[in-house]
């Protein structure tokens, strides 16, 4: 989608996206580079130490801040023994920038180094994150916003949630049994109950549905590294106005934002303005994200915000507390488990921005396939990590229509693009502007895209074992380097 400079300060004007935002390392034109290092760094999680890893910006782990119309320009440094490389998650960088091995560049090596340099197109709430392996389980990700500048701000206090699936175990060890025919998904297969060396007890099945909504136990659902325990405290002005700009980067776990007895409207999806919807629960998939402004009641008080994992009793959590209000303790289980993140909201979304008026070139089918006692995923029925899909003209448009042939959902995610999500089940409407739209069990969704950036670009399930285990592919420009 080509969108000028008028039309998206347009759009955000409208939905009022803008809001006042601490500029951290935010860049003027001539400043240096950033610098971000990837290391480790130790956390708690419910009284236990656990090494993680480290992305952090000029020293800070609360992620980038950078402002549109800005040259993006960062500096990446491995001080890892391991090797890694960086994708930014919603900026469509130049193919060699995207950060995916083996289609945009070599991984960067222990002690290596490598500048990041480009023009930034994109505003909004995105991450960045490793596309090396399993270290985004590893908690190898931050959050990434792009703040409009230029335009009249909003007075609203703003605040960034990052959310994650933990787990003490070996990400590798978990993917070596989930394809040795163990654990949750073997369960799930052989429909005994027996959950072989893996406590799964949470764990739930859709009901009338052959489908899993998770396959593998986590220790804890995490906000901004923290559990209910010990939850974060965000302080606001009485009757305050929020925003949060809530990022799902859980390696595996769809999850449901419920802000209990609060109304909040849903702005934003995936860093494009919606006209905004009203409610108190919103569904986000993995690698999506979610601006959902919040008008806090008169007078002191707390109030919950929950992230609940479809499937799972499991949550996490922040409080936003007006003056000296109360703070409750709050469980990190819930007493049911959540429902399973659907298209309902989905079909109801609609950009504030205009849509392309470019006729579609080509229909592609792509049918998700995979998912038996092996552990093996696919496009296709095909298993692969950088296997051209399909090839595209730079200047036409292109739809796609995925069919999830599997048991699990998926959250499908193209790299360098936007696309509109046009259809679902085969009802046709103006949808949502997205980077990653989930498709659930026996679900068709349909996207359209402009072929408007140039390379070879990653298409693939954000699930990360699925995407290990085969859910990935690629779509070239022709004549693409």
């Amino acid at each position: 989608m080509n969108l000028n400079r008028r039309t998206i300060l347009k759009a955000i004007a409208t939905s009022g996206f803008i809001s006042q935002i601490q500029k951290v390392n935010a860049q003027d034109a001539d400043a240096k580079p950033m610098q971000i290092g990837v290391s480790t760094r130790q956390i708690d999680v419910n009284g236990k130490a656990a090494k993680v890893y480290s992305l952090a910006t000029d020293g800070s782990t609360k992620g980038l801040y950078t402002r549109y119309g800005l040259p993006f320009k960062a500096v990446v440094s491995n001080q890892l023994s391991e090797e890694t490389l960086i994708h930014w998650h919603g900026l469509t960088a130049p193919t060699g920038m995207d950060g995916v091995p083996g289609l945009s560049g070599p991984v960067l090596q222990p002690g290596e180094s490598r500048e990041f340099a480009f023009t930034n197109r994109r505003t909004g709430t995105h991450w960045m994150h490793s596309h090396v392996g399993l270290q985004e389980q590893g908690l190898l990700a931050a959050p990434l916003i792009v703040a409009e500048d230029g335009a009249a701000l909003v007075d609203e206090q703003e605040h960034v949630v990052m959310l994650h699936d933990f787990t003490f175990r070996s990400p590798a060890e978990i993917l070596a049994e989930l394809q040795s025919g163990k654990g949750g998904h073997a369960a799930h297969m052989n429909m005994t109950g027996n959950m072989a060396n893996m406590d799964h007890s949470k764990m739930v099945m859709p009901s009338g549905s052959m489908g899993l909504m998770s396959d593998i136990a986590f220790d804890a659902m995490l906000a901004n590294d923290r559990t209910l325990a010990d939850p974060e405290v965000v302080q606001s002005e009485k009757q305050g106005r929020l925003r949060l700009r809530i990022i799902n980067g859980s390696a595996a776990t769809n999850l449901w934002i419920d802000l209990g007895p609060l109304q909040g409207e849903l702005i934003a999806v995936d860093g494009n303005a919606i006209y905004p919807i009203k409610d108190s629960r919103f569904p986000l998939a993995i690698a999506q994200r979610a601006d959902i402004r919040v008008q806090l009641p008169a007078g002191p008080g707390a109030w919950p915000v929950f992230f609940h994992g479809e499937g799972l009793t499991q949550r996490s959590g922040i409080i936003l507390r007006s003056g000296d209000g109360s703070i409750q303790k709050q469980s990190a289980d819930a007493e049911n488990a959540a429902a399973m993140v659907d298209l309902t909201l989905e079909a109801a979304l609609r950009p504030i921005a205009v849509a392309s008026d470019n006729p579609v070139a080509r229909s592609e089918i792509i049918m998700l396939t995979g998912g038996g006692s092996d552990y093996v995923w696919g496009l296709n029925g095909k298993p692969s990590m950088h296997d051209i899909l399909f090839n595209v003209r730079e200047g036409e448009r292109y739809e796609i229509l995925m069919h999830n042939m599997t048991s699990m959902s998926h959250p499908m995610h193209l790299h360098g693009h936007y696309f509109n999500v046009v259809a679902i089940n085969g009802r046709r409407f103006h949808g949502a502007l997205r980077d990653t739209v989930l498709v659930p069990p026996d679900a068709q969704v349909a996207i359209q895209f402009d072929a408007d950036n140039p390379g070879n670009w990653a298409f693939h399930c954000h699930h990360i074992y699925h995407m290990n285990s085969g859910m990935m592919g690629a779509i070239a420009y022709q004549n693409a380097a």
